[in-house]
Formats: C-alpha cells, structure tokens, sequence
C-alpha cells in the first residue's frame, strides 16, 4: 500500500493542522519539524536542515525557519515521490516532484519553472526569498494548483506534459499555471491582502503576470490570445445581478471560498490590463516594483495599491501630456503619443491634458468598489461623437443601473486612422469631436478595455459591412470583440438577433484564432438551447449553419501536430466540434484513426490535437466506450486522462454516463477531481441533461461534504448542469430544489448565477426563437 500525505491550506485550514491565529494578516516565521518512515521523503516551504533517527523506522526531519509569512501559506507533503532538479541564474535551486513513474514528464515544467522564477525577479527587482523552489505534482487534487511559499502544489494535469503525447493546450496550461503561482511568490506571499475580501490583490495580480511573464518567456504560446478570451468570461459572470464588486466584504469560511470565483482572479487581471494599457506598461511596472518594495512581508488594502499607482505616474504625465494642441483638422501624424487633444463642449474636464495627475485610486476604485461593467453607447452624427454609458445588466426583472457611473479609459481607431485616440470618460454623457467625418468608427481598441459597446443608427451596419468587405482592416482581437458584444447586445435587447447573425456571416472567410473561436463560443450555446427544446428542426438547421460557416477551415486542417501553437488549438477545437456534431468527412476520418488505434491495442501514437476527436467518434460506440475505459485505467495514458473523460461523457448509453458520475463519486477509476467537469459534460448532451441534474439532487450531501460548500468545484457544477435549462417547469425545479436546502446552501452565490441564468434564457428563447428560425431560413449557406 503506498500513501501520500499532502497540505492545502488556502483560505482556513492552517487551524486544522496546528494551532494558529489562521488569518493573512497575522504573520510568523514557522519552524516545521516532520516525522516519517524511512522509505519516505518529506517537504515543507524550507530546506532540511538536519535529519535525526529515533528509531529504525522513524526518521524526524527539521526544516530551516521561514520567513515571515501568512499561515495558508505553510505546506508539507510525505511521499515516495522522485524528483529533477536545476539551479536558476540567480542560484536558486528548482526541483519538480512527481510519483516514480511520471518523473519523465517533468522536464517541461523545469525548465519552465527556472526561466520564469528569472523572469520575475528581474521584472519586479526583488531577489525571490528562499534557497529553494520545489514543485510538486500530486495525484488527486482538489484546487489547480496552490502557491506554498518555496513549495507550490499541483494537479498532475497542471504540472506534467510529454512531448510524445500532450497537446498544445495541454502545453499552454502547464505554462500558465507555473507562471501563475511563481507569480504569487512576490504577489501573496512577499505582499498579501489584509483580509480576504481583497483577494484580488493575489488572484488579479497572479493572472495577469501569467500574461505578463509567459508572453516574454514563451513568446510562441501566443499568450495574449487566450487572455482576452478570458475576459470574456468574467464578463458573462459579471452581468448578472448576482455578481459582487471585485472587492467585497466577507467572514466566514464558506463566503471567503465563494471570493475564488472569475470575479477576483479573471475580472481582476482584465482592469489590470486595462490600467496597462492607460497608463503604459512602464508605468504599471514602476507602480508595481514600488508596491511590492513598500509592503515587503507586510499586509496591504486595495487603496494602497492604488496610491502607488497615482504616485509612479505623476512623473509620467508630465512627460506624455505636455504638448500643443494641434488644431483640429491637422494631419493626424501629430496627434500620435500617448496624449491626444480635443475639443470639447462639455464642461467635463475629462481630457488628459498637459502635467494633470492621473488620480489612479480615483479611476480604479470605480471598477473594484461596484460590481458589473459599463455599456457605452456611441452615436455618431457628422463630426461629433456621443457617448454614453450605462451599467451593463441582463436579467427580467433587473434593478435600475443609476447611480453606478466608470471612469472608462476609451481608446478608438477609424476608417481615416488606425493610430489609437485615447479619452478618459468620467460623466454619464460627452461628445468627441473627430478632425473630419469618417466611414466607421471602432471603440475599444483590440478589447482592451473591460467594457462593452452599441454604436447606434446605422453603426453596426457600417461595422457589418467593413466585416463582409475586408475584415483584415481591423485587428483579430477587435474582430472577436465585435463578435462578443453583439451577441451581448442582443441579451440585453439593444439589437435584434437578426443583425447578430448578418454579423456572423463574414466567419465563412476567418481565419484567426480569436474570431473563430469567439464565433464558436457565441453560437454553440444557442444551438444547445434550441437543441432542448427542439421541435421544428430549427437546431439542426443552426448547427449545420454553424458547420458550413467554418467548413473551409475544418477541410484545410492537417490532422497532423504541425503549426504553431494557435494553429494547433485551433485545429484541437475544429475538429473535436466537427465530430461531436457528426459533420461526416470528420467522423469517417475520425473512425479510421479509432479503428487503427483499437487495433494497435492502443500502441499507435496518434497525433496530440486530434486525439479528443477520434476518441470522441469512438465512444460513440458500445465496444469503444469499453476500450477507452480499458486504457483510461492504465497508468499509461494519464496524459491523456481530461481527453478520454470528455469522450466517455459524450456516449448516448444513460447507463454509461450515471456509471462514470458514481464512479467519481467513490474516487477510485476516475479521481475525485475530476468528478466537477465529467457532471457538467454529461450534463452538455442531450441523453445526460436529466440524469446529471438528478444525480446532483440525490447527492448534493456527498458533493457537498467531498468539495467544501461555497467552492468553485460546487460553483462549477450547479452551473453547469444548469446552464442550458429554459423552460419555466426547469425554473421551477431549480428553484424548489434549492429552497429545501439549509439556508447556507440555499444562499450560495453559484445558486443565484443558476437561477439568473435560467431566466435569461428563458427570456431568450421569448424573443429569439422565432426570429432564429426565420432568419436561417433566409439565409442558407
């Protein structure tokens, strides 16, 4: 029998293992003494200092002191692991650990261990504490990863990566989840929040360093890409009315586990970049370095961030603002730099003007402090350009927005410059005045900013049209961007279906990453809703629809591992989407590969980015689901254990899909971590909708008892089973469902995500449903 004793302490744990005042700001040094068995190896934050034998088979190891850090983030783990080890340019030693027989999986997270722990401690200026860093993956684990000061802890599908078998994806998770808690060596652990209601301070800083480090270290991942995509994920959260500002008040155990949402880790990291993006990444960087120099092993508050900001860019706005005002209607050559000028009627002195300080904290706090995100209305008439801005909000019966008003950083390009204008909007309304009419105007250049926008009259049209005519004018980004807001617009009633989907069309003739798969990401969902209630055939007339919109692009894919790292994810999301909707040249290629695979008794090596497809063609069938099983239980294919749950969960069988739900339950075949996601992609076909709500109804106890109440693993499931429901009977049974809970439950935020979400679609299919149907009648490809 082999054990393994591991620590997660994150938020409120350190109390169950040893006595301590368990909260961030209370910190200590902590001297770890560990006793274990011979055959065992035990780690902790420091390095051993000395090992005693009391007896044969007891062994006490003594770790070195700490430095003064917070109680969640003490760690100690005994095992039989093995390990590989480096020393960093700056004499740090990093090892990775994992059980025996993975050790060979390693080498990818080394090596990207050591050059990001480089990275950052040339980028923030601050030598990284400790002689060591270990990484250690652990087979079974509840949280992607945790930052342990000088001992990070990992999923293994978080940590390990083989150049034979790991896709792209697979590549770029490893990549970011390192950068990620390395990041928190400086942010969180050097420099924590006081309390946990500005757990941002830790999560938004940690993911928008992913970005910061990996688009530096690891240039060919195409970092930048999957950010924004991201955004739009906080976005989806944040629009509704059970979202909660950044920073939010909260006491006990299970609110602060609800604060690890998309809120604080992704919404954080998207006004980072947005602030980025306003005052210049130079600046950002400075405020940060002072940041982190100021508060070193001390606790900091959401404002003390922001009044380092506002310092570190006095001596900047001196430099940027100060020039002349060209006149209006002069070449446009002078209006570069990161000031611009305009005229203005309003008496807001909102412009950025020659040595005005920045007032930072002013500007920050109207995104942390109120909940949501802004809607700027933009109307063009001749020269002038109106702006309003409103709070984005969906739902029925949603509270009124005013009084919730953004200090928003607009940035905009034209049809006459793509040289990006800058204007800081601190009112509800104001007019630009352009140098001379133009064709088009696009705000929110390259989504940069974490706001949406309707152009009014004839704006989209005009957007439409530049789209269908030459949609390379403008960059991938604001192409994705355009095709996330209309979409949003549509939710909220400020634009008809229809116009959503003539925007749509231009995707016959995409090519980039972005679009494609913000396209994917727009139209999918809706085909699922219509796939529910279908009556009529209309959702089959959508998803072939959606298949020959990007069928050239599925026919030109190589089902090799060729490509850059875009082009492989890319390739990776085509075609797994082409043979879950059973688009026919894929599933018969996708076959052949099964077959030949089965054959080969699962000796052939097929290539990382199609394997998800051809899996997912062959569980289709009873004798391939059984196989897939058969080597999802070797050791072998662990790699690949994320790929084969997906397939599995795709089967038709109900008595495959309920036996894979209770199996994750019990945590011997499929891994208790993994139980979240399999739930909610059985809950994503049509034969599991049902059973993946009932098993989650009869086992809501055991759930809650396996993964802690207000977890985002429990977050994950109750909106993901739910996610797809419009029906007023599902409502209802949702509803009663969690109302017979106790109040703790009952009160969950994910519940209130759940229920809001369930009532925007059912007021989506009111609206749209007919119209759906029309308009692809109208349009066929």
């Amino acid at each position: 029998l082999r054990v393994l004793a591991a620590t997660q302490f994150e938020p409120t744990a350190a109390r169950m293992a040893f006595p301590c005042f368990d909260e961030p700001a209370f910190k200590a040094r902590f001297s770890i003494t560990i006793r274990r068995e011979p055959k065992h190896l035990a780690l902790s934050n420091m390095p051993i200092v000395k090992s005693v034998t009391i007896t044969p088979w007891l062994v006490e190891d003594h770790f070195d002191t700490t430095v003064k850090m917070s109680t969640y983030l003490v760690a100690f783990i005994v095992s039989d692991f093995k390990s590989i080890s480096k020393i960093t340019s700056h004499g740090v030693k990093i090892s990775v650990y994992t059980v025996p027989d993975k050790i060979n999986q390693a080498h990818y997270a080394l090596d990207a261990a050591v050059k990001l722990l480089d990275f950052y401690e040339d980028y923030f200026s601050i030598p990284y504490p400790l002689p060591k860093q270990d990484l250690a993956a652990i087979p079974d684990f509840q949280s992607g990863a945790m930052e342990n000061w000088g001992l990070t802890t990992y999923r293994e599908s978080a940590l390990l990566y083989d150049p034979e078998k790991s896709s792209a994806s697979s590549k770029l998770r490893v990549t970011m989840v390192i950068a990620h808690e390395l990041a928190h060596q400086w942010f969180g652990n050097l420099v924590t929040m006081e309390w946990w209601d500005d757990l941002w301070l830790n999560e938004g800083f940690a993911v928008f360093m992913e970005f910061v480090s990996v688009s530096v270290t690891h240039p060919e991942l195409r970092v930048e890409d999957y950010f924004l995509r991201r955004c739009f994920d906080a976005i989806e959260v944040d629009s509704l009315n059970s979202s909660h500002p950044i920073s939010t008040p909260v006491e006990d155990p299970a609110q602060i586990l609800e604060m690890f949402d998309n809120v604080s880790y992704i919404k954080g990291s998207c006004i980072l970049n947005m602030l980025r993006d306003y005052l210049t990444a130079d600046v950002l960087k400075a405020g940060l370095v002072q940041y982190l120099q100021k508060y070193s092993y001390q606790n900091t508050k959401n404002e003390d961030l922001w009044n380092i900001m506002t310092n570190a860019s006095i001596p900047y706005s001196l430099m940027f603002f100060n020039f002349i005002c060209p006149t209006v209607g002069s070449d446009k050559n002078e209006l570069q730099g990161d000031g611009f000028c305009r005229t203005q009627q309003s008496s807001s002195n909102a412009h950025w003007t020659k040595g005005e300080t920045l007032d930072v904290r002013a500007m920050m706090d109207t995104w942390t402090l109120q909940k949501g995100f802004p809607l700027v209305t933009v109307t063009v008439r001749g020269k002038n350009v109106h702006l309003q801005q409103e709070r984005y909000m969906k739902g029925v019966n949603s509270p009124s927005s005013t009084g919730y008003l953004w200090h928003i950083p607009l940035t905009y390009i034209t049809s006459k410059s793509d040289t990006v204008q800058r204007f800081l909007m601190t009112t509800k309304a104001d007019v630009i005045i352009l140098p001379e009419e133009v064709e088009w105007v696009k705000f929110n250049v390259d989504m940069n900013g974490y706001y949406i926008v309707h152009y009014e009259d004839d704006g989209w049209d005009r957007l439409i049209n530049l789209l269908k005519e030459n949609h390379t004018v403008i960059s991938s980004n604001d192409r994705a961007s355009l095709i996330n807001n209309v979409f949003q617009l549509v939710s909220i009633k400020k634009l008809s279906i229809s116009k959503a989907f003539d925007l749509t069309l231009y995707l016959k003739h995409e090519r980039q990453i972005m679009p494609v798969l913000q396209g994917m990401n727009e139209l999918i969902p809706i085909y699922r809703l219509l796939e529910r209630r279908d009556m009529d055939g209309t959702a089959k007339q959508l998803k072939e629809y959606i298949i020959n919109l990007f069928k050239d692009l599925i026919d030109k894919q190589s089902w090799s591992d060729e490509g850059s790292a875009s082009e492989r994810l890319l390739r990776d999301s085509l075609l797994l989407f082409a043979c879950v909707h059973r688009y026919q040249p894929c599933v018969d290629k996708a076959k052949g590969y099964f077959t030949e695979w089965q054959k080969s008794n699962g000796t052939l090596s097929l290539p990382a980015d199609v394997k998800t497809a051809v899996y997912a063609v062959g569980a289709q069938t009873s004798e391939g689901w059984d196989f897939l099983l058969s080597k999802y239980r070797l050791h072998l294919f662990n790699v690949e254990r994320q790929n084969i749950e997906l397939a599995l969960s795709l089967s038709r069988s109900k008595d495959k899909l309920q036996w894979l739900m209770d199996q994750g339950l019990r945590g011997d075949i499929v891994r208790t971590q993994d139980l979240p996601h399999i739930i909610v992609f059985v809950a994503k076909t049509p034969s599991g909708c049902h059973l993946a709500w009932t098993f989650l109804k009869e086992n809501w106890e055991k759930v809650v008892e396996k993964f802690e109440l207000g977890s985002n693993s429990v977050a994950d499931i109750v909106t993901g089973v739910t996610s797809r429901y419009s029906t007023r009977s599902q409502l209802a049974q949702v509803k009663e469902f969690f109302s017979s809970l106790e109040e703790k439950s009952a009160r969950l935020r994910c519940v209130q995500q759940a229920i809001e979400t369930i009532e925007d679609n059912i007021q989506w299919m009111d609206t749209n449903f007919e119209k759906v149907k029309t308009w692809l009648q109208n349009n066929q490809l």
